[in-house]
């Protein structure tokens, strides 16, 4: 796209409102891409030209004839090569680190514009008024369901314990969706590592922009997982997919780890903030062709969990400024907290294009004989469970501090009522 296609990288830089910064960035790319196709050229004249003077060597030694001067050009051709060689490898390494820095183009029906441009799709449901209840780490507390001073003690703060019926809460949502999501929704099971390398971080673009918000094991080159999409999506990373299989669906639950470096001061309160919680995630790979119905297939699969609990929700499209990183298009569900007064983001559905297969080479071959073309990813929460913990607790709580238990629930709970 540098080389050949750099109005539209300048263009979608344009949509993201972030031109200023990238322009200088695409005519480096640009000038480096030159400096190192032009020396890839001077490295296969050289030697080419080293090859043609050694045999010519190889000649005159077996005819007896005088060699030396030849060999003194061949030599000096060869540190020639060498010095060509360092170069290459700099720019080329400049060139890479550019790349990476480059965030995706969004999708054409992307509105442009920051976060307020962001429009609701659809809405369900019908939103309680806010301040109506107690907030969740109120009646969380009250119920013995969650205990922020003992998570802070052992841990710090943004660290949760939930105990008793809390606890059984938090397990019995990761069933209902887990369940849901592979008897109905016709995705497999995954059960993945909590800790990745970098070039999984790479593969699907938290690195190198997100680095100061995950947790690292320094020693052992190793980080923390934020979602569970860096090992479901590089589980193929490097690897050519049967076309005759796609699409291919993938869930998992996992903890995740985030530090929010960025985040501070922001809703510090309760669960709408924390540096670990756990998520059921949700993994696509399917062809370029099908990526815009996989990416609102996957989306009305998170929607269904929402649905199921009676929480009701809306469904954001965001605006290209409000667009992550290596998303083309993103949706996200929010459901309403009355007792916080306020929408909380529940799930992200984004389609990446082929943008995160480009960074892991994960492509598929369509049919027997023909070239692998690059896959299209999709992912999305299905669902998080602090935000969703923190509606149920405000949605469902009655005036005698008990708090109702959607009927979906219920089998997974024991019981229709937490008190």
């Amino acid at each position: 796209m540098v080389r050949e296609n750099a109005d539209a990288l300048r263009e979608g830089m344009r949509r993201r409102g972030k031109l200023e910064q990238f322009a200088p960035l695409v005519d480096r790319a640009q000038e480096l891409d030159r400096e190192r196709r032009a020396t890839i050229q001077a490295v296969e004249e050289r030697k080419a030209a080293r090859n043609s003077a050694s045999q010519e060597v190889g000649r005159r030694k077996k005819a007896g004839e005088n060699a030396d001067e030849l060999m003194a050009s061949t030599r000096a051709l060869g540190e020639e090569i060498t010095r060509l060689e360092s170069e290459l490898a700099t720019s080329q390494g400049e060139l890479d680190a550019i790349l990476l820095e480059f965030p995706n183009i969004t999708a054409p029906d992307v509105p442009e514009g920051d976060e307020t441009a962001n429009f609701v799709a659809r809405s369900w449901g019908t939103p309680m008024a806010a301040g109506t209840v107690r907030p969740h780490w109120e009646i969380g507390e009250a119920l013995g369901l969650i205990d922020l001073p003992r998570g802070a003690k052992i841990s710090g703060s943004g660290f949760i314990v939930y105990r008793g019926m809390g606890a059984r809460l938090q397990r019995a949502l990761l069933n209902l969706m887990l369940d849901l999501h592979t008897q109905q929704h016709g995705y497999e099971e995954a059960w993945v590592p909590l800790f990745v390398n970098r070039t999984s971080m790479l593969g699907t673009g938290q690195l190198p922009k997100f680095e100061e918000d995950m947790y690292a094991l320094r020693d052992d080159a190793l980080f923390a997982i934020p979602t569970a999409e860096v090992p479901l999506t590089n589980l193929f990373g490097e690897e050519i997919l049967d076309g005759a299989a796609l699409p291919h669906a993938i869930t998992a639950f996992s903890s995740c780890f985030r530090r929010e470096a960025g985040s501070a001061g922001k809703d510090t309160r309760g669960l709408l903030r924390v540096h670990q919680f756990d998520k059921v995630e949700l993994v696509r790979f399917c062809a370029p062709e099908d990526s815009a119905a996989q990416h609102e297939l996957l989306t009305s699969h998170a929607e269904k969990v929402l649905q199921l609990l009676g929480l009701p929700y809306r469904v954001l499209l965001l605006a290209a400024g409000d667009t992550g990183f290596s998303s083309a298009k993103t949706y996200d569900l929010e459901v309403f907290a009355p007792g916080v007064g306020k929408w909380l983001e529940v799930s992200s559905c984004s389609n990446f294009g082929d943008f995160q297969a480009r960074r892991a080479n994960i492509r598929y071959r369509p049919a027997a004989g023909e070239k692998p073309r690059f896959v299209h990813t999709i992912n999305g929460s299905g669902l998080a469970l602090p935000r969703i913990v923190a509606s149920l607790l405000e949605q469902y709580q009655q005036p005698d501090g008990t708090v109702l238990v959607p009927e979906a629930l219920r089998p997974y709970l024991g019981t229709d009522r937490i008190g």
